[in-house]
């Protein structure tokens, strides 16, 4: 039960945190953060995939080092394929499964496990949220559905984000564009805007 009691507390928390947000960073690091704590892992990475380069670009992390974050580029299609087939990926050695793009890096660093679950937002998948551990783990059902609601979480708060600063960059677009001569600083007389062509008589009426 108490187990239970943690997930819950830390999707409510993470769900209140980021709901305050106003930058996709800051949903980002927020998230890994939270992981991190909550699950007592030895770090937590948020991914996105670069849509040109095709790689993971890290854009926030906790616990880990700048050495190991640092380690090379992350490749979307080759590596582990989280973020590729929209699926959990649990990996209990990384000294021993081939789906390690970097195990010496890894091991170097005192990972012994990982678990990477795609970012998902409006059917497409945007990035990976991974969770190292310096223990082996085996991480249970209910572990990976809990990180697999906060990588949705992150995703829907990311994409949230990013519409409010397109909505607020667009309304100062609007408002440099119309400028300060626009309005008019004295009261309209009553013929202002009448064609010339109309005898101003008619307008007294």
């Amino acid at each position: 039960m108490e187990k239970h009691a943690m997930h819950y507390e830390t999707i409510t928390r993470l769900t209140t945190a980021i709901s305050q947000c106003k930058d996709p960073e800051e949903v980002a690091v927020i998230t890994a953060e939270s992981v991190k704590t909550a699950f007592n892992a030895k770090g937590c990475s948020v991914f996105l995939v670069d849509k040109d380069t095709r790689e993971l670009g890290l854009v926030a992390s906790s616990g880990l080092s700048h050495e190991y974050l640092n380690k090379g580029p992350i490749h979307f299609m080759q590596t582990i394929k989280e973020a590729k087939n929209a699926v959990p990926v649990a990996i209990y050695d990384v000294m021993d499964d081939p789906r390690i793009e970097y195990p010496e890096a890894a091991r170097k660093e005192g990972i012994s496990s990982l678990l990477g679950v795609p970012i998902i937002s409006h059917n497409k998948i945007i990035g990976a949220l991974r969770v190292y551990t310096s223990e082996p783990w085996e991480f249970s059902f209910q572990d990976v559905t809990v990180i697999q609601a906060v990588a949705l979480i992150c995703g829907m708060a990311m994409d949230m984000c990013r519409m409010y600063k397109g909505y607020k960059t667009s309304i100062e677009i609007l408002k440099d564009m119309r400028g300060k001569n626009t309005y008019s600083t004295h009261k309209w007389t009553p013929y202002e805007g009448v064609p010339k062509s109309v005898e101003q008589s008619i307008c007294d009426f």
